[in-house]
């Protein structure tokens, strides 16, 4: 192979496209497009490439120097070494310019396009948050761009059910959600000290963290965004009427009377601050046994109750399923591991029913609740 001037040049703008090519882990756009191939050296068919890391040994080292390795070789260098280097603090200023713009988007900005479902409850202990992962989990399945907001401050558990086990990256204070199972969340279990120690915020604080989950994460243009919400009607409700008041409510209920009499109460506050209630899910609705026969262990009729005085559809009934616990203990959701399976099937349903129910997009004032 000729080592000449021209064949060097040639070599070395191969490398360099092909580097720039790999996509970074946490960000997915090209190490070209983030300004992250710092530099490229070929000598005869030898090439040391330079790449900066959004997380300095972060967790994607190794997959980040084994991709760069391979597309050098790849274009052609028969020798490769990489180079992990660590971004100066101005350059991580102006790689959170390249990704977020010159200023900070407002919130409506930040998810603008994007339809917002806020999954919300009167009372804890109704499988709000399950239903809320697996939504999020098939839709991304269905090939849209979901992100999900742990909004529940005070009972987070999102990132244990999707099965994320690391905090985010973050780039001169915007901070890059991990993903997982196509789905892209935040969560204030990634700032906090540990999953057991309680967080014990006033309002203001609840308002701003809310705020900041919003305009300083690198979203990149979901088409969903679900809010898994805490139970009742305080401070994170009225934040959000605040922050995105074209916010669809989904309201999560069990069957039986009491349960659908709290949850009421919950899409009562959502009108009451002009949100769109969208529908109603009932969830535990019944209890397949093996011999077939179904058991409402729970009563029934709580969810049609709901939908019907609030005059929503009801967007489907997920039954009492072992599997859909289990997995959102261990982080894998029913829909991705056992997608033929009863529950999975019923919540399929409901993201079909969210889909055949587009929101309006009727802009109402914020009422000012004291």
């Amino acid at each position: 192979m000729p080592h000449g001037p021209d064949s060097q040049a040639t070599l070395h703008q191969r490398v360099t496209d092909a580097v720039g090519a790999v996509v970074e882990p946490d960000v997915e756009l090209s190490l070209a497009d983030l300004g992250l191939v710092r530099g490229v050296v070929v000598d005869a068919d030898r090439a040391v490439v330079a790449v900066a890391e959004l997380v300095p040994a972060g967790p994607w080292r190794d997959r980040l120097r084994a991709e760069v390795d391979a597309a050098a070789r790849r274009a052609g260098a028969a020798q490769v070494r990489v180079d992990l280097v660590q971004l100066t603090d101005d350059q991580r200023v102006a790689l959170r310019t390249r990704l977020q713009g010159p200023t900070k988007p407002t919130p409506e900005q930040a998810f603008s396009g994007a339809r917002v479902l806020a999954i919300s409850s009167g009372k804890g202990g109704v499988g709000k948050s399950s239903i809320s992962v697996n939504v999020a989990v098939a839709l991304a399945r269905r090939g849209r761009r979901v992100a999900l907001i742990d909004a529940d401050v005070y009972g987070f558990s999102i990132p244990r059910m999707l099965g994320v086990d690391r905090r985010p990256a973050i780039v001169a204070d915007l901070v890059i959600p991990p993903k997982a199972h196509g789905v892209s969340v935040v969560s204030v279990a990634f700032f906090a000290t540990d999953e057991q120690s309680p967080i014990i915020w006033r309002g203001p604080m609840l308002h701003k963290a809310l705020s900041q989950f919003v305009t300083d994460v690198h979203w990149a243009a979901p088409e969903y965004v679900l809010v898994d919400m805490p139970p009742g009607t305080g401070d994170v409700a009225l934040t959000m009427s605040q922050l995105l008041p074209l916010s669809e409510v989904v309201v999560v209920t069990t069957p039986q009377p009491a349960a659908q009499k709290v949850a009421q109460r919950s899409a009562y506050m959502a009108r009451k601050v002009n949100l769109t209630v969208t529908g109603v899910i009932e969830n535990m609705s019944h209890f397949t046994g093996n011999d077939g026969e179904r058991y409402e262990l729970f009563g029934s009729g709580g969810g049609d109750l709901l939908a019907q005085q609030l005059d929503v559809p009801l967007l489907g009934k997920v039954p009492l399923v072992p599997a859909l616990r289990e997995g959102s203990d261990e982080g894998r959701p029913i829909v991705v591991t056992d997608p033929q399976s009863e529950g999975a099937a019923a919540l399929d349903a409901v993201v079909d029913a969210l889909l055949a129910h587009p929101p309006r997009r009727m802009r109402l004032p914020v009422v000012n609740v004291r």
